[in-house]
């Protein structure tokens, strides 16, 4: 199942990396970004190499293709993404219930991008999104959030994706580990 076929494109931006601590938390929204189903993953601010790497390394073993980018300004790239008809949804624990929100960014069109902060993030981002969305009131991971929202969004049908090109494959198991390579 390809659910880019059936959702319009999602993106995921990270604002905030701190490369001396950050490596590991992004490294893993940028695999909950691919795992669930976004089309696409931006870094703001800086490229980290290690981060990058670390996602080139899954998409060659586990499969699937994503958009990567790195370095742009965060404000920039809200911008040009409302601008060529998108919608930005910032996930904050700020914002209104997910389950209050879902159905009505499920049913929109729109390529959505899906806005992750790490420490602060600026007003412009509460400002300049189409929905501020909370997953909880309390604080949590920014890997949680993402993964409860992409999972709402796409109704759990991301756990039925086959990504293509994968060389690796995992078989549902009962008990221990069963992976076998359907690569080349």
């Amino acid at each position: 199942m390809d659910l880019r076929s059936v959702y319009s494109k999602v993106y995921v931006l990270r604002l905030g990396h701190r490369p001396a601590r950050d490596k590991r938390i992004t490294t893993h929204v940028g695999l909950v970004a691919r795992a669930f189903g976004a089309n696409g993953f931006i870094l703001e601010g800086v490229c980290d190499e290690a981060v990058f790497e670390s996602l080139r390394k899954v998409l060659k073993v586990w499969g699937g293709s994503m958009v990567l980018e790195c370095g742009v300004k965060g404000e920039n790239y809200v911008e040009m993404w409302r601008g060529s008809g998108g919608e930005v949804i910032h996930l904050t624990m700020y914002g209104l219930n997910v389950d209050d929100v879902i159905d009505v960014i499920r049913v929109s069109a729109k390529p959505k991008l899906i806005v992750v902060g790490a420490e602060k993030v600026e007003k412009f981002y509460y400002e300049a999104s189409d929905y501020n969305v909370a997953v909880g009131s309390q604080p949590h991971s920014e890997v949680s959030a993402l993964a409860v929202f992409l999972d709402r969004l796409f109704r759990g049908r991301w756990t039925n994706i086959i990504f293509e090109g994968a060389k690796l494959k995992i078989i549902p198991h009962s008990r221990g580990k069963m992976v076998i390579d359907v690569g080349e």
